[in-house]
């Protein structure tokens, strides 16, 4: 029987790290970092995760200004927008929720935002810096998986990683972020062929690819960790990748959907704007 990351036993440690660091500014006298968030239009997931996003920054600390923009606004406006908060000292970091409205360019309007506010790693200034090996913000989604990756004690240089998905979200920045450990990283995709082959041979497997349920025991080499980032709702319940009942059997480390990757990504996300803080102030 293989051990459960629980990725809100992770969460906790760094919430009271950034908790305490918020404490020492208002002992201080210092305002508190500051989140500039802009959702336009209606959608529900951004709202579902701005909510989220609010509640954590209310109990650490942090401060978050709301930018809810109609789906009409135009493209001009938006960038406007973001050009007034890549200059206010007081915003240090911007959140641009994404998916667009099909009538805004939605790269020309994220490559805008100042790569020094970037919390969400959504520039090409960033993305560059960050595929260079060069100082950047990272990914909230693949930082908490490495984190629990790490969290588990094993030594990662040597190890052979398998990760399913290309995304620019999850799959392509994990995998960097696991060959910056020295891992050995094969990425499989739609077009793989003998991906059960593949998968059962990894030290480190990561499934990122929102089938869900898809992977089950086979997939798995005895005494792994599995890394389960999918989730997809299925009768009303957030569903992982991974069977995990079964694969906990076989496996020595398995996150768990809902409770691993996703209850650690909001609280890298405050993190990020800490650090932004800390190079905006000092």
């Amino acid at each position: 029987m293989g051990v459960r990351i629980d990725g809100k036993a992770l969460a906790a440690t760094y919430k009271e790290n950034i908790k305490d660091f918020t404490d020492s500014l208002l002992k201080e006298g210092k305002r508190l970092p500051c989140i500039a968030a802009i959702i336009v239009g209606e959608d529900g997931g951004s709202h579902y995760y701005l909510n989220n996003v609010k509640k954590l920054c209310s109990q650490l600390g942090v401060a978050i200004d709301e930018y809810l923009e109609k789906d009409s606004i135009k493209e001009e406006e938006l960038c406007k927008l973001i050009a007034k908060l890549n200059h206010d000292d007081k915003v240090d970091g911007i959140m641009l929720f994404l998916p667009l409205p099909k009538h805004i360019d939605e790269k020309k309007v994220t490559s805008l935002i100042s790569y020094e506010k970037d919390i969400d790693c959504l520039t090409d200034v960033n993305n560059g810096k960050f595929y260079k090996g060069e100082s950047s913000f990272v990914p909230c989604t693949p930082l908490s998986v490495l984190n629990l990756i790490k969290s588990t004690g094993v030594k990662l240089p040597g190890k052979r990683a398998v990760v399913i998905g290309r995304s620019n979200i999850v799959g392509k920045p994990v995998s960097q972020l696991l060959l910056n450990e020295n891992c050995t990283v094969t990425i499989c995709h739609s077009k793989t062929e003998n991906l059960k082959g593949i998968c059962s041979e990894a030290d480190i497997l990561i499934s990122a690819i929102g089938r869900p349920l898809m992977i089950n025991e086979e997939f798995v080499k005895e005494g792994a960790i599995v890394i389960d980032v999918g989730t997809t709702s299925v009768n009303g319940k957030i569903t992982g990748d991974v069977q995990y009942d079964k694969v906990i059997n076989k496996a020595a480390f398995v996150t768990p959907v809902p409770g691993g990757v996703g209850a650690l990504t909001t609280t890298m996300l405050i993190k990020n704007v800490c650090e932004a803080y800390e190079k905006n102030v000092y």
